[in-house]
């Protein structure tokens, strides 16, 4: 049995429809750019007959071109909007909410409720039950002041 004698062309239309394909499986992975410059490639092998050599320079080149402006170019317009964005931020959700002391709070410490759990925080002096508003966050200490309330009215 011999080898099936291919020319070098049609194995750059082959090798860049493989790389298309690829990129419909794994999409993300710049292989449409690539598999474009073989497509090319192996177009221009075929109508102008380069010898080998050429080819590889001119897949080189047709690859770092396509991927470096097309790439550009398609994922810089990539725009990932999100209802919340905040989602997987749970401290920065915090912020600007009420919560109820449940330890006295001063510039040393103190614990506030926050949901079903209570979180260390500090900040401006609040006496068990008072409602106070998270401003800021240190790591993992919650840092509050008083809500402000109307004064009552006469």
């Amino acid at each position: 049995m011999t080898g099936l004698p291919l020319e070098p062309g049609w194995l750059w239309l082959i090798g860049g429809v493989v790389l298309l394909i690829a990129e419909i499986i794994a999409p993300g992975f710049f292989l449409v750019f690539i598999g474009g410059a073989a497509i090319v490639t192996g177009i221009l092998a075929l109508l102008l007959g380069v010898p080998v050599a050429l080819q590889m320079a001119i897949f080189a080149v047709l690859a770092f071109l396509a991927a470096r402006f097309g790439g550009r170019r398609a994922y810089a317009s990539r725009y990932d909007y999100s209802a919340d964005p905040l989602l997987n931020d749970r401290a920065a959700r915090l912020l600007g909410k009420i919560v109820v002391v449940t330890q006295a709070v001063d510039s040393h410490g103190g614990r506030v409720r926050v949901g079903d759990s209570e979180w260390s925080a500090r900040g401006t002096a609040a006496a068990v039950g008072d409602r106070v508003r998270i401003v800021d966050i240190d790591g993992n200490c919650l840092k509050v002041e008083p809500e402000h309330v109307l004064p009552p009215a006469l």
